[in-house]
Parts: structure tokens; C-alpha cells; sequence
């Protein structure tokens, strides 16, 4: 495929649940649930607390046995049983919120028969409101005295004994909600996606940039070369495209007067899952007026060393069997180095349609690309691996960059990098095409690559071309991948490890 332009680039009620056929273990559970509905007990809606698990567990870390009971007042919390011991007329519990975990000690003496006989029978997922004051137990650990006690939700399927070591983890991802309540780490990497999120809107905002929204569905799938999803419009009677890029409405805004615009969005595109891909995935994407894709890399080396900082506490991050340093200046060369640095060939040579033809016969890639479009692909199967350290690419041809301005000293080719981070690209931004006339004969030239059978190809936008006839000022444009950015961050394996809810196949194949 040509690399075409666009910018993404335990205890008791456990253990006994465990050695029963998961039917069972149900029916066992709805059995206590009617005994709750007896009570009145079953899914209440008024009960609220007043502090959270982790807060207290924090809070008092330091303090000693004297410490934490002088200190400590009266809290009421919430949270989901994960495990049960029960001592005869004593039971201890582990309870979760979102803030974290924190021990329950329950007394039959201090709750009374009637209650007490709730909390022996707990299991594993119910979710309970509990109040009362801290202590520590004679080994050192911080627990809740409760003084008031509440079941608030039965939880009628039981979680998973073993779920840290499952090695099929597309049943985690397709039950997303029960890998978040066992797996601390998972609830972490997504804190850590709202941190990158946030940090990127409020670098952008600090510096002039205005959030803006463009269509989810558009009449021409456009500002990317990729295969869109078809979706139909009844009331209009038309065929829509879920974005694959929002680059041309975005552009459009500078046309109008906004003079910085970006957007946190949503893109869409019909083609294969992989460790680094899904149908539908996250972008940042900001333009300038009066900018060069140079200012752009160089703001974009801030932004991704602040965002470590922040997310990690350091620019040098472990990701898998590396340490990557987000701290600039960062790599720069151009994609013929690339290619030579990693090939037989010379710069100069990577630079020859001739012996690119003939490098690309010796690799044994199957493409339909020629002259300086083979470029890019030669690029990708010999050195875009290498590139584990922050490094721009620049040099593309213009063959494979229909919305990027051509370079003044060289028209082959475009102001456009690439920014490639643990062998992946990043970001891809460049210096805009505002001249119309152009950018009407690359469209055109898209056109007739789709009419060659090329569905990636662009299509032609009449309205953006008339957009650009009323001038649009010199302008840079970026986007950046928010997904795999996460990944490097977090040192997650797979793009499905960082978003929530990642597409898969039906259960079963079907």
C-alpha cells in the first residue's frame, strides 16, 4: 500500500465459588439476591459516601496505631467486595473504589445477628456501603471499623479467580468492565490516557489554539488516503462517510479567520486490526496559520516531553525492551538517509527511480508504485523498525502527499515529516497546499487512481478547492496519533491495551 498523506499517523464467598460450574455458582447467588429482596435490601438508591478508599489508605500512611485513632473521624464508604474471611463471629472484607482498596473489619457484636448474617454470606463482586471509624490490626494494616453496614448490590455472576493470568486476552478486552475491576494496572493505563488527553488540550489551549468540532459524517471521505465506512442518509437520501480525517474542515477554518484550530477526534477507516491499528481510533489534529512544518516540530518535541513528564515524571520512558528519551531536540532526516542508512543504497541512489525499481526487486515487494513513489514503501520494509528514538522523516515524495506543499528548492517533493517513535509513526504533519490550482490537479490525479481500482485514493472535493480560491494563509498542520502515543507512555504491547472498548470479532468467529 502506498504511504499516502494524512495526518495519524479473596477469601470465603470466593473460594467456595470457585469450585462450583459457574451455573451453579448463579444460581447460589439469585438465591441470596431474593433474600436481600426479602429484606428490602435489593438495589438501593439513596445511600452515599463520604470519602473514598484509596483517599484514607493515603492519607494515613504514615501514622502508627495511635496515630490513625487519634486522628481518624467518621467516614462512610462505598465499594465492591473483592474478598471475604470470615472468623465466626468476625469477618474481615476487601472493598474497592475508584480511589482504591481498603480492609473492612464487621463484628457480629458491634451489627447485630440480622446484619452480620448479610455480611457472612457476601460474595466476591457485591458491592456494599459500609461506616465507622480506622484502626490498625495488630499486623499493621489500615482497616475501616464498620459501626453501620449496608449490602447495596448483589453481584450475580462471580468474578474470575485467575483473570490476572489469562493468556486469551481477547476475553478481557470483550469484557472490558471486569478486567477494570480485577487489574489495578488496566484502570491505571486509561488514568494515564486521560492525562495525555487533557495535558494536549490545555498545551494547545496555553498557546492560542482553539477547539474546535468538525462532522463525524460527511459527504466525501476526504484528508486521508484510507478506505472509509458507507453509511446512508434516509432522510436526505444520500450516502455518507464516516470521517477518516477531519484535515479538510479543519482547513476550511483557517480559510474563515480562525487562525489556530485543532480538534480531539474520532477517525474511521474500513481496513485490518493489528498491534498498531483499529477501524476506529483517536487523533489529535491542529493547524497554524503562518507556520512551517518546522515550527510544528519543534512544538510538537514540547508537547510530547511535557505530556512524559506529566504521565510518567520523567522523559525517559520504558517501553518494552527500551528506554525511549522524549526530552528534544530529536532526530532529523530525511527519508533517503532513512532508506540508505539501512539498505545497500547511497542517499543519492535512494534517490533514483532505477535503483529504487531494483532494491525493490531484490526485497521482493509486491507494488504497483513507480519512480520516487517507491520511496516510501522501501522505507517502511527496511527502516521504519529501526527508528526506536523520537526521529522526523522529512523528503516525501509528492506522488504520496496530495494535500502537502511542494518544496520550493526541490517541487519532487513536499514540506512533510513524519515522526517515528519504537519503530511506529507517531505524528505526520506538514506545510499546507493553498494553492487551488494544484491541489485541483492532485485530486484529479487521485481521481484517476480510484478509478484505477484504488479505494484509499482521495476524492474530489470541489467545495475544499473553492474553500482554498478564497485564500487560505500560509498554514502547517499535524496530527497526532493519541492511541499509540498512549501506548509508548504506558508501554502497552497493543492499541487494544488502550482503548476501552477495541473492535473484535463476534464471539465465536461468527
Amino acid at each position: 500500500m502506498t504511504r499516502q498523506s494524512s495526518k495519524s499517523g479473596g477469601g470465603g464467598g470466593a473460594a467456595s465459588a470457585e469450585a462450583q460450574p459457574e451455573n451453579e455458582q448463579i444460581a447460589v447467588r439469585r438465591a441470596k439476591l431474593e433474600t436481600w429482596r426479602g429484606r428490602g435490601q435489593a438495589y438501593p438508591n439513596d445511600y452515599r459516601p463520604d470519602a473514598g478508599c484509596g483517599e484514607l489508605a493515603r492519607e494515613f500512611a504514615e501514622l502508627d496505631a495511635e496515630g490513625v485513632e487519634s486522628k481518624s473521624g467518621r467516614y462512610r464508604l462505598a465499594g465492591r467486595v473483592l474478598a471475604v474471611r470470615g472468623f465466626g463471629k468476625t469477618t474481615f472484607l476487601k472493598i474497592q473504589d475508584s480511589s482504591g482498596a481498603l480492609q473492612l473489619y464487621a463484628a457480629k457484636a458491634e451489627l447485630g445477628e440480622d446484619v452480620y448474617s448479610v455480611v457472612r454470606k457476601l460474595d466476591a463482586g457485591d458491592i456494599v456501603g459500609a461506616e465507622g471509624s480506622l484502626f490498625r490490626t495488630r499486623t499493621g494494616e489500615l482497616t475501616l471499623r464498620c459501626e453501620q453496614f449496608r449490602p447495596l448490590v448483589k453481584a450475580i455472576r462471580p468474578l474470575p479467580e485467575k483473570w490476572h493470568g489469562l493468556t486469551d486476552k481477547e476475553t478481557r478486552y470483550r469484557q472490558r468492565y471486569v478486567d477494570l475491576i480485577v487489574n489495578q494496572e488496566v484502570r491505571d493505563t486509561f488514568r494515564s490516557r486521560a492525562q495525555v488527553v487533557a495535558g494536549m488540550r490545555r498545551f494547545l489551549g496555553e498557546r492560542g489554539y482553539l477547539e474546535v468540532e468538525t462532522p463525524m459524517m460527511q459527504p466525501l471521505a476526504g484528508g486521508a488516503a484510507a478506505k472509509p465506512f458507507v453509511t446512508h442518509h434516509n432522510a436526505l437520501s444520500m450516502d455518507c462517510y464516516l470521517r477518516v480525517a477531519p484535515e479538510l474542515y479543519l482547513k476550511r477554518l483557517i480559510v474563515g479567520g480562525f487562525e489556530r484550530v485543532f480538534e480531539l477526534n474520532r477517525n474511521f477507516r474500513n481496513e485490518g486490526i493489528s498491534r498498531q491499528h483499529n477501524p476506529e481510533f483517536t487523533m489529535c489534529e491542529f493547524y497554524q496559520a503562518y507556520a512551517r512544518y518546522e515550527d510544528l516540530m519543534e512544538l510538537t518535541e514540547e508537547m510530547l516531553a511535557e505530556l512524559a513528564r506529566e504521565v510518567t515524571g520523567n522523559t525517559r520512558v520504558r517501553s518494552g525492551e527500551v528506554e525511549i528519551e522524549f526530552a528534544p531536540p530529536y532526530r532529523r532526516m530525511t527519508m533517503a538517509e532513512a532508506v540508505a542508512e539501512h539498505s545497500s543504497l547511497s542517499p543519492e541512489e535512494a534517490l533514483d527511480p532505477g535503483r529504487l525499481v531494483s532494491l525493490a526487486g531484490e526485497l521482493g515487494l509486491e507494488t504497483e508504485a513507480e519512480g520516487l513513489a517507491l520511496l516510501p514503501e522501501i522505507f517502511e520494509h527496511v527502516a521504519e523498525e529501526h527508528l526506536v528514538q523520537p526521529t522526523f522523516i522529512t523528503g516525501f515524495p509528492v506522488e504520496v502527499s496530495p494535500l502537502a506543499r511542494r518544496n520550493d528548492e526541490d517541487p519532487r517533493f513536499v514540506d512533510r515529516f513524519e515522526l517515528m517513535i519504537g519503530g511506529h509513526e507517531i505524528a505526520n504533519g506538514f506545510s499546507e497546499l493553498n494553492d487551488p490550482e494544484d491541489q485541483r490537479g492532485r485530486f484529479l490525479e487521485q481521481v484517476r487512481r480510484r478509478q484505477e481500482g484504488d479505494e484509499e485514493a482521495h476524492m474530489l472535493d470541489e467545495d475544499y478547492v473553492q474553500a482554498l480560491e478564497y485564500g487560505m494563509p500560509p498554514t502547517a498542520g499535524e496530527g497526532i496519533g493519541v492511541d499509540r502515543l498512549v501506548m509508548l507512555l504506558t508501554d502497552s504491547p497493543s492499541i487494544r491495551d488502550v482503548i476501552l472498548f477495541p473492535h473484535l470479532r463476534p464471539a465465536g468467529g461468527r
